[in-house]
């Protein structure tokens, strides 16, 4: 992998498998006894609005005009598909139920909206509902569009959990999650006995496991802004990128990830003055962004600044002495010299603490297969087959592993 085109973001909010997506419905009985926590949440719906962001941030000479829609309005804006079946499909869920537990009820019962997981792209309300399927974002902001047409009450949960990454490319792509709460209508506010859901799409035993915290709207629309971005990096659109970079930072201006990526738009456009603005101004809002510090020593590496980049690599060493892909760029060194052991070693210990990525177990597999020893082998390449992210990447890990296995039998 080539240092001076490595980049470090926060896109994709999912866990990036594809399938039949989960609900885990985790009920909160709000009382009497927690009043002062129902102010609280009155408090953090209506928050300060946040500074705008500084304005040498952005250039928007330097790119394109591109015609995507990047208003922060239709991300939760409801098509007409979606208005009539409120109207139609659940009505006798919601006259038996309510609104809550009729909204509820067609999330959990598949004949329903049989919603799909898919991580491969992140859908507005209308396109995750068209679809019948998104990642956790994409369903959050599907769920969210129906319950604010019942007039529901709305907060989002930016979920805590074991850091997984993924590549694609130059690209590391750091996985995040959230989820959504749906309290009752306006007039049942002031019931004692009222009922605040929380709704997850992963399985309940891993719901019940993640740490939370509230965010805002905006923050959540932010979200969904980067996450175009970051696919539109992928596709190679660096103008269109900017341009929902350019939104996320907008719509919440401390949302440091959205800022890490409008500073890697700059940086694969060759821009890196702007890029290096960008990151520093990540660091202002989090002295440890870990992406930031090796975006910004990347900078620093291709402008000649070789002592600026020393420096900041080794704080972000003892911050990170052991990053993402660490012993993955080892094991391929070791598979380059034909050492296949260490190879088999450092796969390993990938493996080890990230034992959802394909990438390493298919690494792991052919490590093995060098070594001859093919039982290990094909239980690695069957992971990485099990594991792959999307259908396409599924398709390619089964070629190799038809490969790997047409040779053993030669």
């Amino acid at each position: 992998m080539s240092s001076a085109a490595l980049g470090r973001l926060d896109p994709d909010i999912g866990s990036g498998r594809r399938g039949r997506a989960s609900v885990a419905l985790l009920r909160r009985t709000i009382g009497v006894v927690v009043v002062s926590g129902c102010a609280l949440l009155a408090a953090c719906a209506t928050p300060q609005p946040a500074p705008p962001p500084p304005s040498d941030l952005f250039h928007d000479q330097l790119f394109a005009q591109s015609a995507v829609n990047v208003s922060p309005e239709q991300v939760f804006a409801l098509n007409d598909a979606m208005k009539t079946y409120l109207r139609t499909e659940i009505q006798s869920q919601i006259r038996a139920l309510g609104m809550q537990g009729g909204l509820i009820e067609a999330l959990l019962r598949k004949e329903q909206l049989k919603i799909d997981y898919d991580a491969t792209v992140t859908r507005n309300a209308a396109e995750a509902f068209d679809a019948r399927a998104g990642n956790c974002l994409s369903l959050v902001i599907m769920t969210a569009a129906f319950a604010k047409e019942l007039g529901l009450q709305v907060r989002y949960q930016s979920a805590y959990r074991e850091e997984s990454w993924s590549r694609s490319g130059s690209l590391l792509l750091r996985t995040g999650h959230v989820n959504v709460t749906l309290g009752p209508p306006m007039q049942q506010r002031a019931d004692p006995f009222s009922r605040q859901y929380t709704i997850d799409f992963l399985p309940p035993e891993d719901a019940n496991k993640v740490r939370t915290r509230e965010i805002t709207e905006q923050t959540i629309v932010a979200m969904f802004m980067n996450n175009r971005a970051v696919e539109a990096l992928l596709r190679g659109r660096v103008d269109e990128a900017y341009a929902w970079a350019r939104g996320a930072v907008l719509q919440s201006p401390e949302f440091a990830g959205a800022v890490n990526t409008l500073g890697i738009v700059y940086a694969r456009h060759g821009d890196l003055g702007p890029a290096e603005v960008a990151y520093r101004r990540v660091l202002q809002l989090d002295p440890v962004h870990t992406r930031a510090m090796s975006n910004l020593a990347e900078v620093y590496l291709r402008q000649g600044r070789q002592t600026e980049a020393g420096e900041l690599l080794r704080t972000l060493a003892s911050i990170e002495p052991e990053p993402p892909y660490h012993y993955f760029s080892q094991g391929i060194a070791a598979m380059k010299r034909d050492d296949f052991g260490t190879a088999r070693d450092m796969f390993a210990r990938e493996v080890a603490r990230a034992s959802y990525s394909p990438e390493f177990h298919y690494w792991l597999g052919v490590a093995y297969s060098r070594l001859g020893n093919s039982e290990l082998a094909t239980k690695h390449l069957n992971l990485a087959l099990k594991n792959g992210a999307t259908s396409g990447e599924g398709d390619q890990y089964s070629g190799k592993l038809s490969l790997l296995k047409a040779k053993a039998l030669q």
